[in-house]
């Protein structure tokens, strides 16, 4: 399935320097969004290798990622599907362990992490990865769903009645992750297998927009064009306050 895509990232208006990352590579069909944890220059570290280390993973598993296509095509999405989703719990894995080394043998590094969300597109299947609190969305018919869990401790509160979602928002643990590339040299996965249409959009961003997004905004950016609609993410945070690094990447499923 072809596609059409843009990303952007940009420092916002409080921090010094970005410490996110992102790739696009539509001939793979891969696209990744890192938010960087740890302060100084680590965190940019750890999502720019993170990015890295999960293209590798993918790009040297591609007789795999044949494979797997070929199963698609032959209708067999399911047995395709968990193939896949093992394939990118490997990716972000592997980000998470090489990721943790490198702060093991540079002590300038150590405790840098980031969080990673990916998107591999194969055929008319999606695999969705998630570790962190970036985001992943899917727009459908005017419909928005969230694609991914936030691995907060504000969102596992939520979860267990602990706290109502008026008291989230004013939490001062809000941005306190309780997953991470990089932070130790294991990390649980999320993945998620979604079929996909043409005209389908796929939204991934870091904290420093959904942090600040509501139903009409995400309507807004959703409804236009790729470019557009990542600019507008931007300005959007931005105007809002732009407290954190903002990255968007809007890809559209073509005919």
């Amino acid at each position: 399935m072809r596609v059409r895509y843009f990303g952007h990232s940009d420092v916002g208006k409080k921090r010094a320097h970005n410490e996110d990352a992102f790739l696009a590579d539509p001939e793979l069909g891969l696209f990744v969004v890192c938010d960087g944890v740890g302060g100084r220059a680590r965190g940019e570290i750890a999502s720019r290798e993170a990015v890295d280390f999960i293209w590798d993973w993918i790009k040297r598993e591609q007789s795999e990622l044949d494979k797997r296509l070929e199963e698609i095509q032959g209708n067999r999405q399911a047995e395709a599907a968990a193939k896949l989703c093992q394939l990118m719990r490997g990716a972000i894995q592997n980000a998470t362990y090489m990721v943790h080394s490198l702060g093991q043998f540079n002590p300038d590094q150590r405790g840098m992490s980031t969080t990673a969300s990916a998107f591999y597109l194969c055929g008319n299947l999606g695999i969705v990865g998630q570790v962190g609190d970036s985001r992943v969305y899917l727009a459908r018919d005017g419909n928005i769903s969230q694609l991914t869990e936030d691995h907060t401790l504000v969102n596992y509160q939520l979860k267990h009645g602990l706290i109502s979602p008026e008291e989230a928002k004013r939490s001062r643990v809000r941005n306190v992750i309780t997953r991470a590339v990089g932070h130790k040299d294991y990390v649980e996965v999320d993945t998620l297998p979604v079929p996909l249409f043409p005209r389908d959009r796929i939204l991934l961003c870091s904290d420093g927009l959904h942090g600040y997004l509501n139903d009409e905004a995400l309507q807004r950016i959703m409804s236009r064009d790729v470019q557009e609609g990542v600019l507008e993410a931007i300005r959007f945070a931005n105007d809002q306050g732009g407290s954190d690094n903002i990255t968007a990447l809007l890809i559209e499923l073509l005919e």
